[in-house]
Order: C-alpha cells, then sequence, then structure tokens
C-alpha cells in the first residue's frame, strides 16, 4: 500500500500528538520532517526514525515563518503535506480578573490561532504551485473539539483560539475551491482530551496527574490516521465523532454550504470589479 503522502512536514512534533503522528507516518513509509522549539527532542526522533529530519521552529516568532517556509520549500520541493498540529492550554478565571495574565492569553491565542494562519500562509503558494501541476497537496490542521462546544470552562482561551482556527479553516477551503485548487486537501481534525503534555503539571501547575487526562496517545493515533486515510475534509476521534458525521457540525456545514452561495450572490453587485 502506498503511504499516505510522500513527504510530511508536521508542526509541533517534539511531543504528545505531533511527535506519535510523526512516528506512525514515518512507519507507513511517509518521509517525515518535524519540527519544535526543543533541539534535543527533535535530534531523538531523528535517530529514532531513519531518514527522517529536524528543524528547530518557534511558531511565536511570526517574523521568522516565511523565511523557514521558503527554506524547506526550497530544500524539499516534493513536500506534499504539511500538518500544523502545536498548541498550549492554560487556565484562566476571569470572574478573578485580578489573577489574568494577559500576556499568556495573548501567547496562547497565537500559538493555536495567529501562527497557524502565519505557517499556512507561507507554505500555500508551494501547495498551489502542486496543485497548478495536477499533483496532490494536504494541509492539515490538528483543533479539538472544543473548538465546536467550548465545555472546558476553565480554558477559555484555548477554546476561543480553536474556534477561531475552525472558523478561518472552513473559509480558507472554500476559497481554495473557489479558486479552482482542487488538488489542496485542507483538513481539519477534532481530537478529544488526549494524553500528552498539554495538561501536565508543568504546563497547568493547578492540575495534579493531568497527563493521565483523555484517551491514550497510541489509541488516538492510531484512531487519527485511519480518519487521515479515511479522506473526509474534517473528522472528530472518539467520543463525539458523531457531531461532525451526521450532528449539529455536519448541519453547520450544510448551512454554511448554503449561505456562502447565497451571500456571493448578495453582495456580488456591491464588490468592484
Amino acid at each position: 500500500m502506498a503511504p499516505l503522502y510522500k513527504k510530511a512536514l508536521i508542526i509541533g512534533a517534539t511531543s504528545g500528538i505531533g511527535e506519535a503522528l510523526a512516528a506512525k507516518l514515518h512507519a507507513e513509509g511517509t518521509s517525515v520532517i518535524v519540527t519544535g522549539r526543543r533541539r534535543d527532542r527533535l535530534d531523538a526522533f531523528v535517530a529514532a526514525h531513519p531518514g527522517s529530519r529536524g528543524a528547530v521552529l518557534d511558531i511565536t516568532k511570526l517574523d521568522a515563518i516565511p523565511s523557514f517556509a521558503a527554506s524547506i520549500t526550497k530544500e524539499h520541493a516534493d513536500l506534499d503535506a504539511v500538518i500544523l498540529n502545536a498548541g498550549i492550554q492554560r487556565p484562566f478565571d476571569f470572574a478573578r480578573p485580578e489573577t489574568v495574565d494577559l500576556r499568556t492569553f495573548n501567547e496562547e491565542f497565537t500559538t493555536n490561532y495567529v501562527a497557524f494562519v502565519h505557517l499556512a500562509t507561507a507554505f500555500l503558494p508551494h501547495l498551489q504551485a502542486r496543485s497548478r501541476e495536477g499533483k496532490e497537496a494536504h494541509l492539515v490542521f490538528v483543533s479539538t473539539t472544543l473548538a465546536l462546544v467550548p465545555t472546558l470552562v476553565r480554558a477559555p482561551g484555548y477554546n476561543a483560539s480553536k474556534a477561531a482556527l475552525h472558523s478561518w479553516v472552513t473559509n480558507l477551503r472554500q476559497q481554495l475551491k473557489d479558486a479552482g485548487y482542487a488538488g489542496i486537501k485542507v483538513v481539519e481534525v477534532f481530537p478529544p482530551a488526549v494524553q500528552t503534555e498539554l495538561h501536565d503539571t508543568r504546563h497547568q501547575p493547578d492540575l495534579v496527574n493531568g497527563g493521565e487526562i483523555g484517551m491514550p496517545l497510541g489509541a488516538f493515533t492510531e484512531k487519527m490516521y485511519e480518519g487521515l486515510v479515511g479522506g473526509a475534509e474534517q473528522f472528530a476521534v472518539g467520543p463525539h465523532q458523531d457531531w461532525v458525521t451526521h450532528g449539529f457540525e455536519a448541519e453547520r456545514v450544510r448551512i454554511f454550504q448554503q449561505g456562502q452561495l447565497e451571500l456571493k450572490r448578495n453582495i456580488a453587485r456591491f464588490i468592484k470589479k
């Protein structure tokens, strides 16, 4: 069976979902480039996965993203998949505004949303060129079911940043279709809580044994890979799969498709030619 992708860049692959997915892709025959801030983790991954590459990247350094993308696509012209996975989650209690660190809030929003927009924008010219050549290209966003329903009330910034990403990805996918880039597959994945560093004491000091929260990472990775192979534009893993397949999110997609066409017709005469 052919690999899912020929060569994939995984953003945020020094731990958790990104590292596990990169390892799974490598095992299934995809050439992988892993990125993250921790050089030692990248070196360890490359040593354990022959043929893989590592590249240090801090996605919060937004000004560095265009040159990073240019160097990657120049060296790896056969790159056909960009997987955006990095994320942080912090607790905020806005009922006690004096405890809210807005600098941390801004960092969370930048990491989870703004940086993804910058990264996608930087890599899109490469993916569009592949599409024009009749080749497939994949842009994968790892989100969360909290983007759909913000039930983790202790993390309002995380919920909002992922909801913003979901809205933006929906519009991006449609814009690319409207522009004729049928070869670019924009995929959004909605994980449940997964047992990763996201919830550990180092990142959320008020939690005890937070790394045990959620679905085991190995089981999640296998299900996520199955979903990517399945080819859906968006899918959820875990207990809320029905939301996306035939629940309220499926209905939202139907309403979006109908509504965006109607709005295009209604505002067409107001747009300068």
